[in-house]
């Protein structure tokens, strides 16, 4: 009998590393390997996206302001100028706090582009999973809302797609009627999203006279919550000063309470009365900043007052993301 061939396998062309694009976990791996992706290419690539970015919104014009929207305020917008203007057919591209059914992104009928901020991100860098979301919604077509997905691991972040030199100004919203500027002709499902959402948010007030300071309030008491551009070991250290010397509250009956971290950035916290409004925290804000620049100067060693103080102000501190 004659001697049977071996069987030899062709081999599918082999793809550089740099060229696989990103497919389905389960899909067989584009390099031509013969493994599904997540065991292969999709390994590393899931890595990438995964790795925790600090500070996500670092050198973005208003980083603070782009903490406080994702992280504390509930109706808001801002618009967001790009690298070398609007597409043709694209009038305005807004930031909001929250869009209706908790839509990544929205290209409204007109073209214009609503892109959500607190939404749940793929991965762990929120600057590259906002921007895939937005190139989605700059090509999608206008009356379409844009769903997640998970971002390419090389792909583009939101410092690489807005004007560095653009203003970043949040506008504080009562409820969400910028959804729906036809009201009249939305459908039933967005307007009860719209109503759930009028029903659960806290009346928040940006103050003027400082920067990415919100007052808030809530039934019990009202707060002020200040997100803050200094390194955390330095701003505790002069809160600690602050507040061992009697220095730190806004006024008769406001007390500093603490602090929230939130994507790299520190966020002291006020209890204030009920009855004390945004416009009657306007002017001890103000004089606070000035409290805080000197204390922030200062690089003396702590004494054991500040120190303690310093501990209260740590133990209550609450990170968020």
């Amino acid at each position: 009998m004659a001697k049977k061939r071996p069987q030899t396998k062709a081999k599918r062309p082999q793809i550089a590393d740099g060229e696989v694009p990103v497919v389905g976990a389960r899909e067989p791996c584009p390099c031509g390997s013969g493994r599904r992706y997540k065991a292969c290419h999709g390994r590393a690539a899931a890595q990438a996206v995964t790795e925790l970015v600090q500070r996500p919104f670092e050198g973005l014009p208003g980083e603070c302001d782009w903490v406080a929207l994702r992280e504390l305020v509930p109706a808001a917008t801002a618009e967001l100028p790009l690298k070398g203007g609007l597409p043709e057919g694209v009038p305005s591209v807004t930031l909001a706090t929250v869009l209706p059914m908790a839509w990544p992104a929205l290209r409204r009928d007109d073209g214009s582009v609503l892109l959500g901020l607190q939404n749940d991100t793929a991965s762990g860098d929120i600057s590259r999973d906002l921007a895939d979301t937005l190139q989605q919604a700059l090509a999608a077509q206008p009356g379409t809302p844009v769903q997640g997905r998970r971002a390419p691991a090389d792909g583009p972040r939101l410092q690489d797609l807005l004007d560095p030199e653009g203003a970043f100004e949040p506008v504080v919203h009562s409820g969400f009627e910028f959804w729906v500027p036809d009201a009249e002709n939305a459908t039933a499902e967005v307007t009860a999203s719209l109503e759930r959402a009028n029903a659960a948010a806290i009346p928040t007030v940006k103050l003027t006279g400082v920067d990415s300071a919100y007052w808030c309030e809530t039934p019990e008491k009202n707060h002020l919550r200040w997100v803050m551009p200094y390194p955390e070991e330095q701003l505790l250290d002069a809160l600690a000063r602050l507040h061992a010397a009697g220095a730190s509250s806004l006024g008769e009956g406001t007390r500093l309470v603490g602090s929230f971290r939130a994507h790299g950035l520190t966020v002291p916290v006020w209890d204030l009365p009920s009855g004390v409004g945004a416009e009657d925290v306007e002017k001890p804000a103000a004089e606070f900043a000035e409290r805080l620049a000197g204390a922030l100067a200062t690089d003396a060693p702590l004494t054991p007052d500040e120190r303690r103080a310093r501990g209260g102000l740590t133990n209550r501190q609450v990170t968020l993301s």
